[in-house]
């Protein structure tokens, strides 16, 4: 059951987060969901991340936030699906000892240090932007070129790729200038306002973007505007078990399934479609039953190729704005998911079943299904 959700603002790499470390990043909202569940056992912390020092970053963090030393912390990597899947592991956990998770995950771009393969011979160390996301005999494409080639292969056009972003700016711009973001948000340093979404992004500003994967000759589509962001940010919600929730009495989204899937890794995004349909079916569910969808929105084209082998409709999916225009914080991606579902489900009461998927580099994807229930 998940009892409490919150993150800090996303900001843009080199922008309003940029001074600050994943782990102090994570910290602020650690202490705020431990308060919280303040006079319940706190078992564990979980937290994602793709790019941080290395190390455990979960157990520097739950120091910074000043949780008890006694309470040990784990890193979980599955690139882009990392914070999800952080969540899906805490919610484990309190399945097989009652008390309090924090699951989540933080990214931050801008402080991730930089990377070399040893020198080889009289070569000098070569710098690397990414770990492998799988092996050269496989295929280990660029996440941009991929989502391309997917958008080509699905036939989803460059005007639907554009209308798309443009949307996800529009009501993202519109929620946070409404303040409707602002319970979910724990200040850092003095920031709590997400910096990407524009809401003067128009499908005509839009189109005049140049394709940066592959050029227009090649049929490449994915530009830096129907692209998401590089971003910095943490998320993380409080997992318990049903009878620390009685005890809290608090309304919460109950973990109903949750799916992992691979697929090819040389169309990555397509893995939150056969998890999709695996945590529906773990659930008992069809998506004609879910209230709220939020899917990662890593890329337009990938995002509207995903809602047509799903035949979903993609004015159902993110319908307060996402990744596309608030930003995707690599490793707390997967967990932002899940708090704009506890902001939707169970602080406004906008339905009873939440849908969060996500896709990850080296073909991969996890899909959480959750109830509001009291």
């Amino acid at each position: 059951m998940v009892v409490a959700a919150s993150r800090t603002a996303i900001g843009t790499a080199g922008g309003s987060l940029a001074g600050v470390t994943a782990a102090d990043l994570a910290a602020p909202v650690l202490a705020s969901l431990a308060a919280d569940c303040a006079g319940e056992p706190l078992r564990d912390v979980v937290l994602g991340n793709c790019t941080g020092p290395g190390g455990d970053v979960a157990r520097v963090a739950a120091l910074s936030a000043g949780l008890p030393v006694e309470v040990p912390a784990l890193t979980v990597d599955r690139q882009c699906a990392s914070g999800l899947a952080a969540v899906a592991v805490g919610a484990a956990l309190v399945r097989a000892a009652p008390g309090v998770v924090l699951a989540g995950g933080v990214e931050s771009a801008s402080t991730a240090p930089l990377r070399y393969w040893p020198a080889a011979g009289d070569a000098p160390p070569e710098r690397f932007e990414r770990a492998p996301f799988a092996p050269p005999s496989t295929g280990d494409p660029e996440m941009g070129y991929a989502a391309d080639v997917l958008a080509e292969k699905a036939g989803v056009s460059r005007a639907r790729q554009d209308a798309y972003a443009a949307r996800s700016h529009a009501y993202a711009a519109a929620v946070r200038d409404s303040g409707g973001f602002e319970a979910e948000i724990v200040t850092v340093e003095d920031v709590r306002r997400d910096q990407r979404p524009r809401s003067g992004l128009t499908v005509e500003r839009l189109a005049r973007l140049r394709p940066a994967f592959r050029p227009a000759h090649e049929n490449g589509t994915v530009t830096a505007g129907n692209a998401c962001g590089i971003n910095d940010g943490a998320a993380v919600v409080a997992v318990v078990d049903a009878g620390t929730h009685r005890r809290l009495d608090v309304p919460g989204l109950r973990v109903l399934s949750t799916a992992t899937a691979g697929v090819d890794p040389t169309l990555p995004g397509l893995g939150l479609v056969p998890a999709t349909r695996s945590a529906l079916a773990g659930a008992d569910l069809s998506l004609d039953d879910i209230d709220v969808v939020e899917v990662n929105e890593a890329f337009a084209g990938q995002v509207l190729a995903c809602c047509d082998a799903l035949d979903l409709d993609p004015d159902r999916v993110c319908v307060e704005g996402g990744a596309l225009a608030l930003g995707h914080p690599w490793g707390a991606s997967g967990a932002v998911l899940l708090v704009r579902l506890f902001s939707q489900l169970v602080r406004a009461e906008r339905g009873r079943y939440g849908l969060a998927a996500i896709a990850a580099g080296g073909g991969q994807g996890v899909a959480m299904v959750v109830e509001r229930c009291r």
